[in-house]
C-alpha cells in the first residue's frame, strides 16, 4: 500500500527521497529536510504520518484505506494546515470527487491508456483500463517493462496495451482513449517513425474488432490510467490483469460517486 501511495506523488519528489541512502531512520529524515524545500518536507511529513495512521488502522481495527483516499487525505490536511486548521486525525473514509471521465455511445466500452517512466531505473509500464457506457469497471492491465525512456514510445505501447486489454475482455466495439495527442495523431495517420512499427502492429490489430475508435483526451479524464501506470512502476516485470475487481485506488462503478 505505502508504494502505492507514493507512487501518486510528484515524480521529482519521490526520485529526491529514493535519493537519499540513509539507513537510519532519524538521519534519513534529517537529511530529507535538509535537502527538500519546506512545503515538500512537510508534505513528506505527513505523507509518512498518514501511510503509519492507515496501516495502524488495518493491522489492529481491520478497518482499509486505498491509497487514493489516503492520498486524498493529505492534500485535504496541508491545505488546512496552511490555512491553520489542522485536523486531530485522519478519518477512516475519505470521499472521494469523480474523476472528470467521459463516458463513451451507448453500447461501446471505454478504454482509458496511460505510460509511465521511473527515472531511477529506467523501469516503464503501460496501463489500460476499460468500463462500459455506464463507467462501471470490466478490466484493467499493466505491462511492466525496462529499458525504455521515451515517453512517447511508451505511450504507443499503452494503446497496443489497451487492445491486449480488449482481446482479454472479447470486446468488439470500443474507444480507446491517450492523453497524448501526438501519439494519437501518429496513429491515426500510420505513422512510420520512432515508434512506426508499433503503430503498424496497432493498425493490424485493429482488424480484429468491429470498430476501434482512438481518441485523444486530457489528463483530467485520464486519472484512472495514470494512476494504475504509476503504481505498476512498482510491480515486478511483465504483464498484470484485474478482470474481477479493479486494482488499489480504482473504484468499481463512477455512478456510485459524487458528482
Amino acid at each position: 500500500m505505502a508504494r502505492c501511495i507514493w507512487a501518486l506523488e510528484k515524480e521529482q519528489l519521490v526520485e529526491a527521497i529514493c535519493g537519499v541512502t540513509e539507513t537510519d531512520a532519524k538521519a534519513w529524515l534529517a537529511t530529507i529536510f535538509k535537502i527538500l524545500p519546506q512545503a515538500d518536507s512537510v508534505r513528506v511529513g505527513v505523507v509518512l504520518w498518514a501511510i503509519w495512521y492507515a496501516r495502524r488502522k488495518a493491522i489492529h481495527e481491520n478497518e482499509f484505506q486505498s491509497p487514493l483516499s489516503t492520498h486524498k487525505f493529505v492534500d485535504n490536511f496541508i491545505t488546512e494546515l496552511d490555512q491553520g486548521k489542522p485536523r486531530a486525525v485522519p478519518p477512516t473514509c475519505i470521499r472521494q470527487r469523480r474523476p472528470a471521465w467521459i463516458a463513451p455511445p451507448a453500447g461501446v466500452v471505454k478504454i482509458n491508456v496511460d505510460a509511465a517512466i521511473s527515472k531511477n531505473d529506467l523501469t516503464a509500464s503501460a496501463a489500460a483500463i476499460a468500463r462500459d457506457d455506464n463507467g462501471h469497471f470490466l478490466g484493467a492491465s499493466a505491462l511492466v517493462i525496462r529499458g525504455i525512456s521515451d515517453p512517447e514510445v511508451m505511450e504507443s505501447i499503452a494503446c497496443k496495451e489497451g487492445m491486449s486489454l480488449a482481446l482479454d475482455l472479447q470486446v468488439v466495439n470500443f474507444r480507446l482513449a491517450s492523453d497524448n495527442q501526438n501519439v494519437v495523431k501518429n496513429i491515426c495517420q500510420g505513422s512510420h517513425g520512432v515508434y512506426g512499427q508499433i503503430v503498424q502492429e496497432i493498425k493490424e490489430r485493429r482488424s480484429s474488432f468491429a470498430s476501434v475508435e482512438i481518441v485523444h483526451e486530457r489528463r483530467e479524464s485520464n486519472i484512472d490510467a495514470h494512476n494504475i501506470a504509476r503504481s505498476a512502476l512498482y510491480e515486478v516485470l511483465g504483464r498484470h490483469v484485474w478482470l474481477m475487481s479493479p486494482p488499489y485506488g480504482v473504484c468499481n462503478s463512477y455512478t456510485s460517486l459524487d458528482e
